[in-house]
C-alpha cells in the first residue's frame, strides 16, 4: 500500500464501515449487560421463564429505541 491510497474513498469507506461495526457490537454488549442485570434476577437454568423473556424482549427494544432517538438527535 502506498502513500497516496491511505487517503482513498475505497478506504476511507472501509474505515467508516469498521467503525459502525465496532458501534453496533459496543450496543450489542451493552445492551445484553444492561438487560441481563435488570431481567435475570436468579441462576439462569437451561431455558429462560416465560416473564423473563418478555423483560428481555421489553429491555431490547425500549434500549434500541433511545439509542435511535439519541443518534438521530445528535445528528441534527
Amino acid at each position: 500500500m502506498d502513500a497516496s491510497s491511505l487517503g482513498s474513498p475505497e478506504l476511507q469507506d472501509f474505515i467508516n464501515q469498521e467503525k459502525q461495526k465496532a458501534m453496533v457490537n459496543e450496543m450489542i454488549g451493552k445492551l445484553t449487560s444492561a438487560c441481563w442485570d435488570k431481567c435475570i434476577t436468579g441462576t439462569p437454568g437451561s431455558k429462560f421463564s416465560s416473564s423473563e423473556q418478555t423483560c428481555l424482549t421489553n429491555c431490547a427494544q425500549r434500549y434500541m429505541d433511545m439509542s435511535l432517538l439519541i443518534m438521530k438527535r445528535l445528528q441534527q
